[in-house]
């Protein structure tokens, strides 16, 4: 059987295996950690603003079980919070769980604490062509971090490969362009660090900025124990779903917002008040605040920071490894690799990494049947996000931006070309006009 292997258990990982699998491809799941999701199990933000309609257009096109597990462990439903509306939150500590059975229900081979340090390729030589460049085959050890031996090395072959490694990490990145390791839900130290699958197989990958020229920036929020804030605080995160505070004039620092990886949260309300989202935890939006600050604050007291540890240091850094690719998801320069997630650009967000994944593993399954590769069509806010990130990737002022359907440069250009809705039968429409409707169930292997 033709076999897709994916290298890294994101949300996009998660989707790119879910969509090979469906269309008939036998699928190996390889994440470094012990947990799938990555930075999905922090996360928790679904369909606010744009994020909606690109939902809607993922579930019409065939992508649904991802989204009917995060909408049936939403917290929250239909909230609105400083410059978004309509957001559901889920419960990160009860969708990973029900990802993996559903995967493993799928037949999807996931191989956990498995890390991929090395590339095997070959130059594959065709009469009045340029020789190109193919993955053979992974190194892979079990994930292990600093100060640990005995590491167990094998090979893992396949037929197309789809790198879904992120671009956080490892922790000499953090400390070289941000504040050091923070302990992260990614846990470089006990699972190892990232490795750039295309860079190993010779790819260069490039790298975002911010807006002073610095490289990478940082993850946008942190999580407090829903424990350690007041009586008060915890009641209405668990009755509303958002708990917003005032800071002192002395507390406010705007210069963060600029570090900030969400630009959709840049905005002065974030900077001006603690912004509080119910996650299971009490997501804390903003990059990093200090303790003895926060506990400053009335009702945060006793406030404890859940991930990372030490958020009241800084944050992980991230999109210090992107990839050129085409708009059909597939690597430039490698003919079997392809990629989804925040290895695919600079987006943000779990409905962004799903999106992009799922055109990664259905493609990936094309390649294997020897079918042409499928473009998502710039009618739907899906395709003309993953076309319009890869051309401003190729601008200094591009690489300075994030590309996400929930707000800043992005959710303004979906308004103004009409891509915006929250008629789900409207956008199925959409869907079903470009001929796509129900193209990720097809079965094609």
């Amino acid at each position: 059987m033709y076999r897709v292997v994916v290298i890294g258990g994101g949300w996009s990982g998660c989707a790119a295996a879910i969509a090979a699998r469906k269309a008939g491809a036998s699928v190996v799941l390889i994440e470094k950690t012990d947990l799938l999701l990555g930075l999905g199990n922090v996360g928790g933000i679904m369909r606010n603003n744009g994020r909606f309609t690109a939902a809607e257009e993922n579930i019409a096109l065939g992508a649904a079980e991802l989204f009917q597990i995060t909408d049936s462990c939403s917290r929250h439903r239909n909230i609105d919070f400083p410059g978004h509306k309509h957001a559901s939150l889920y419960d990160v500590m009860k969708v990973e769980p029900q990802v993996r059975r559903v995967l493993k229900d799928m037949g999807v081979d996931i191989r956990i604490m498995s890390r991929v340090i090395d590339v095997v390729t070959e130059m594959v030589e065709l009469p009045e062509e340029k020789p190109k460049k193919y993955i053979k085959s992974l190194v892979v050890t079990n994930g292990v971090g600093l100060g640990q031996r005995n590491t167990e090395v094998q090979t893992i072959e396949g037929d197309v490969f789809i790198e879904c490694t992120g671009s956080t990490g490892p922790m000499g990145n953090c400390l070289a362009y941000g504040n050091g390791c923070c302990m992260c839900i990614l846990r470089c130290p006990a699972f190892g660090p990232r490795v750039s699958i295309s860079q190993k197989a010779g790819v260069t990958d490039i790298m975002g900025m911010r807006k002073d020229g610095a490289w990478g920036a940082f993850s946008g929020s942190g999580k407090l124990e829903k424990g350690s804030l007041s009586e008060e605080i915890q009641q209405e995160l668990n009755d509303i779903g958002v708990v917003v505070i005032p800071l002192e004039k002395k507390d406010i620092v705007k210069e963060k917002l600029n570090l900030k990886v969400c630009q959709q949260y840049a905005l002065d309300e974030y900077a001006e008040n603690i912004v509080l989202l119910d996650t299971g935890y009490a997501k804390i939006m903003t990059p990093f605040f200090p303790l003895e600050k926060l506990r400053e604050v009335p009702g945060l007291e006793n406030a404890r920071y859940a991930d990372p540890y030490a958020g009241g240091k800084g944050n992980s850094i991230r999109y210090l490894s992107v990839t050129e690719r085409d708009d059909y998801m597939k690597v430039a320069g490698i003919e079997n690799l392809l990629c989804g997630g925040e290895k695919s650009g600079l987006f943000v967000g779990h409905t962004e990494a799903i999106t992009t994944g799922s055109l990664a593993g259905y493609n990936g399954a094309r390649y294997l049947k020897g079918l042409k590769p499928m473009e998502l069509p710039r009618q739907l806010a899906t395709g003309d996000l993953i076309a319009y990130a890869n051309e401003r990737l190729q601008t200094r002022e591009g690489l300075m931006t994030r590309y996400t359907f929930a707000g800043a440069e992005y959710f303004q250009r979906m308004q103004e070309r009409q891509l915006y809705s929250t008629n789900p039968e409207e956008i199925s429409g959409r869907v079903a006009r470009t001929g796509l409707e129900g193209i990720y169930n097809e079965k094609i292997i």
